[in-house]
């Protein structure tokens, strides 16, 4: 066996490997009336999500989002109008978009939070006068940057 034939028989036990454990999107449509889209899996299983939750859709329009092609592997949805792809298996694993894209949309909803503690904290800070100022950069650190 050769190598090219060793790396296709790897790739083929790795994507059989992959349905078992992700079932594969057989239909797959934008509901207008909950804002949601829509996806049917070969199980039988059906979820919905909001499409402003999700990297690359956060702004689309509905009509942009009115045609969705799956992919071969049914692993895939691809937004034709936007040339955007979703990976189901990790929007199933709640990955929304990249670690950057997901750590940015955590933080604005972090900082909205209202707390108690987080007023408190503010006052504290306010009281010995706010913020502290940043030191001026270094020669060496402006040289390095």
């Amino acid at each position: 066996m050769d190598n090219f034939e060793k790396a296709f028989e790897a790739a083929k036990r790795r994507g059989a490997e992959r349905s078992a454990k992700y079932p594969a999107a057989i239909e797959a449509k934008y509901d207008r009336r909950i804002g949601r889209v829509y996806v049917v899996l070969k199980t039988g299983l059906a979820i919905a999500f909001n499409p402003h939750e999700v990297q690359g859709l956060e702004h689309a329009k509905p009509a942009a989002m009115s045609e969705i092609a799956i992919s071969p592997s049914g692993h895939g949805l691809h937004f034709p109008r936007l040339d955007v792809d979703i990976y189901l298996p990790s929007l199933i694993e709640g990955h929304f978009g990249s670690k950057a894209w997901m750590a940015k949309r955590l933080g604005e909803l972090g900082g909205k939070a209202r707390t108690e503690a987080k007023a408190n904290a503010a006052r504290t800070n306010g009281a010995k006068g706010g913020r502290p100022k940043k030191a001026p950069k270094t020669e060496k650190e402006l040289e390095t940057a």
